[in-house]
């Protein structure tokens, strides 16, 4: 097997074993983390493939706060490339892949509400 040699930050159906065993073809092991700066609310999702994969049809999401102290729970995964790759196969396009520092420090990839401008953006 390929080396896990990136992290994933998830708070929501990334963490479901049958999820993960349909996605990356395993289960994953995780440790609990949280995002600072983030929010969480629901989306509803519009995809069949994605809702008989998780059995869920609103899933969680989370976009960008200013309320100081504001934290997504979830957990970290070290995963392959070619796993991250299947990770962004299952998020619909309402998700978008960025790059945030979790509390631990850690580096990781999270996906956030694609509606909102990417870290670091500002609008014209």
């Amino acid at each position: 097997m390929t080396e896990a040699t990136e992290q994933l930050f998830s708070y929501g159906t990334l963490q479901l074993p049958a999820v993960q065993v349909a996605t990356f073809g395993r289960t994953l092991d995780g440790n609990a983390d949280s995002l600072p700066g983030y929010r969480l609310a629901q989306l509803a999702i519009q995809d069949p493939a994605v809702v008989a994969t998780s059995g869920k049809t609103h899933h969680p999401i989370v976009t960008p706060s200013d309320v100081p102290g504001d934290a997504v729970e979830g957990a970290v995964f070290a995963i392959t490339p070619a796993e991250l790759a299947h990770a962004d196969a299952y998020e619909v396009d309402d998700y978008r892949r960025d790059r945030v520092v979790l509390a631990s420090g850690l580096h990781a990839w999270a996906y956030v509400d694609a509606r909102h401008a990417p870290a670091g953006t500002t609008k014209d």
